[in-house]
């Protein structure tokens, strides 16, 4: 059997040690998130994830104002050094991507399908997860790392409010990516016997 798609999955890692030294364009950057998205299905065909793809100071301000959020939710002045320097390795990355749910859509397919009406959020978090797969996946392939964060909902209104988005983007992740500067380590697998069951 092929196993070219397996292999690109393999290659997928949490890579935390991130870059600036990407030698692609924004503008291919841009293309290839964009119809990685876009070609990832969502139930109903409903394309409720949405990105906000950021470089240069934007990415800067993300993560500037992330570090700010959580100097309160830290207990000390030594817990809150080592938060710095967690957040300054994905402002150290070439950009980031917030991915985001368009809950305006999923309430209009909620009062449209009432039939199905408590799955729309559901299937909207599995589109995301999809999405966020299928993006990391592609820039993987382009030997480009990335790690995925979640910081909502704790930066939901800094960040709606910087990058001006519509009331109704709800964010879910937010995703650094750059050049690789240290590989990933060793990954570990569950035994198959504890996770799948084969039946005739």
């Amino acid at each position: 059997m092929q196993t070219n798609f397996i292999d690109l999955l393999k290659n997928r890692r949490s890579i935390y040690a991130l870059g600036k030294n990407v030698t692609a364009t924004e503008t291919e950057l841009n293309q290839l998130i964009i119809d990685a998205i876009k070609e990832t299905p969502t139930a109903f065909n409903s394309q409720t994830t949405r990105a906000v793809i950021l470089y240069g100071a934007k990415h800067d301000q993300l993560w500037d104002l992330v570090v700010e959020r959580l100097r309160s939710e830290v207990p000390n002045e030594a817990a809150y050094e080592k938060t710095k320097q967690k957040i300054a390795s994905f402002k150290a990355a070439y950009g980031t991507i917030l991915f985001l749910t368009d809950t305006a859509t999923v309430h209009q397919l909620e009062n449209d399908f009432a039939l199905y009406a408590a799955n729309f959020a559901d299937w909207a978090e599995q589109a995301q997860g999809s999405a966020q797969n299928s993006v990391w996946t592609a820039l993987a392939e382009n030997e480009i790392g990335a790690s995925l964060q979640h910081y909502n909902p704790l930066i939901d209104e800094a960040v709606q409010k910087a990058f001006d988005l519509p009331a109704g983007w709800t964010l879910r992740a937010q995703m650094p990516f750059g050049s690789i500067d240290a590989p990933a380590g060793e990954k570990e697998y569950m035994a198959d016997d504890q996770r799948f069951k084969i039946l005739k």
